[in-house]
C-alpha cells in the first residue's frame, strides 16, 4: 500500500473522529441551545430542524477530512473517491452487499412471506378486482403521504446518508491513514458511532418519564445494537471501498429493525433464522472479496483499507 509523508499519527485520528462524533450530536441541540430560537410548534418542524443539523456536520465532517487527509490531487474523482463515493462498480455495491445483510433476516423475511400468503388468500377470497381497483385508487395518495412523512425521511434517507457519510466514509480513513489496522478499524469506529446515540438516553429519560435504570436499559440495547451494525457497515466499506455498501445495508436494517429469531408455532421461522445465519457466516468474506468492486487491489493510498485484505 502506497503510503504518504503526510501521513496522520493515531491521537490525532482518534481525536479527530471524536470530535466528528460530538459534534454530529452537539448540533441537533444548537438551534435551540445556542442560536436560542423557541422550540419547535411540531414533530415536522423539530426533525427538519434536524435534518439541517445533519446536513450541516455531514458537510463540515467532508471538508476537515479533505483538509487533514494526505490528499494530493484536487480531481473531482479523486476526492468523491476517499469518501468513498463512486460511480463504478455500482450494481455490485448494491446487490451483493443487500443480498448478504437480508440472510440475516432470513427468519423476519419469512415470517413476512407467510403473513403475506395470508393476506393473499384472504384478498382472493373477496372481490379481487374491486379490491384492485381500490388499490390502484389510492395508490397515489399513499406515495404522497409517504413523501411527506418526515419519519419516512429519518429513517431511509437522512439518517442512513448523514450516519454513513460522517461514521464511515470519513472517519474510516482518518483512521486507516492514522496507522490503525482494517481489523481493529471495525471494531474501533463503532465506538465512535455509538456515542453519537449517547443523547437518546437523556431524551428518553426526560420525554418518556422512564426511570434511569429503565433508559439506560433501553439505550443500552440500543448501543449493543448500534455496535454490531456499526462493525458490519465498517466492515462493508472497508472491504469494498464504496460508501453505497453500507448505506444500502443502513436503510434495509432500518425498513426490517430487529432480526425475528423466533416465533410461537411458527418452527419455519427459527429453521430459516439458524440457515440464514450459517449462510451469511459462510458468504461473508467471498461476496465482499475486494476484486469483486476494485480494478486495483495494490499500489493504493493509506486510506483504501481492501488493499490491505489481499
Amino acid at each position: 500500500m502506497e503510503e504518504s509523508k503526510s501521513s496522520l499519527s493515531k491521537p490525532v485520528a482518534v481525536i479527530a473522529c471524536i470530535a466528528m462524533a460530538l459534534f454530529y450530536v452537539a448540533i441537533l441541540y444548537a438551534p435551540t441551545l445556542v442560536l436560542r430560537l423557541p422550540p419547535p410548534q411540531s414533530f415536522k418542524n423539530f426533525m427538519i430542524r434536524r435534518f439541517l443539523g445533519a446536513a450541516v456536520s455531514s458537510v463540515a465532517s467532508v471538508i476537515f477530512c479533505a483538509l487533514v487527509l494526505p490528499i494530493t490531487s484536487g480531481e473531482a474523482s479523486y476526492l468523491f473517491g476517499v469518501y468513498g463515493i463512486r460511480s463504478d462498480y455500482i450494481w455490485q455495491a448494491v446487490l451483493f452487499p443487500l443480498f448478504l445483510t437480508s440472510l440475516m433476516y432470513a427468519g423476519s423475511l419469512m415470517l413476512k412471506s407467510m403473513e403475506l400468503v395470508n393476506e393473499w388468500k384472504e384478498f382472493w377470497n373477496q372481490d379481487f378486482l374491486g379490491r384492485i381497483k381500490i388499490y390502484l385508487i389510492s395508490f397515489p395518495c399513499q406515495m404522497s403521504s409517504l413523501a411527506s412523512n418526515v419519519s419516512f425521511w429519518r429513517n431511509f434517507v437522512v439518517a442512513p446518508l448523514t450516519e454513513e457519510l460522517v461514521f464511515r466514509a470519513c472517519m474510516i480513513p482518518l483512521l486507516l491513514c492514522g496507522g490503525f489496522k482494517a481489523s481493529n478499524v471495525i471494531f474501533l469506529c463503532p465506538i465512535f458511532f455509538s456515542l453519537a446515540h449517547l443523547n437518546h438516553m437523556m431524551e428518553i429519560y426526560g420525554r418518556h418519564n422512564y426511570s434511569l435504570l429503565k433508559a439506560s436499559m433501553v439505550v443500552g440495547l440500543q448501543l449493543g445494537y448500534t455496535v454490531i451494525f456499526g462493525s458490519y457497515a465498517s466492515f462493508l466499506f472497508i472491504r469494498t471501498g464504496n460508501l453505497v455498501a453500507p448505506l444500502v445495508a443502513h436503510v434495509f436494517c432500518n425498513y426490517m429493525g430487529l432480526p425475528v429469531l423466533f416465533v410461537k408455532r411458527k418452527g419455519l421461522v427459527t429453521v430459516a433464522f439458524v440457515a440464514g445465519m450459517i449462510s451469511f457466516a459462510w458468504l461473508l468474506f467471498p461476496i465482499t472479496q475486494p476484486d469483486l468492486y476494485n480494478d486495483r487491489t495494490n499500489n493504493c493510498r493509506c486510506w483504501q483499507g481492501y488493499c490491505s485484505w489481499n
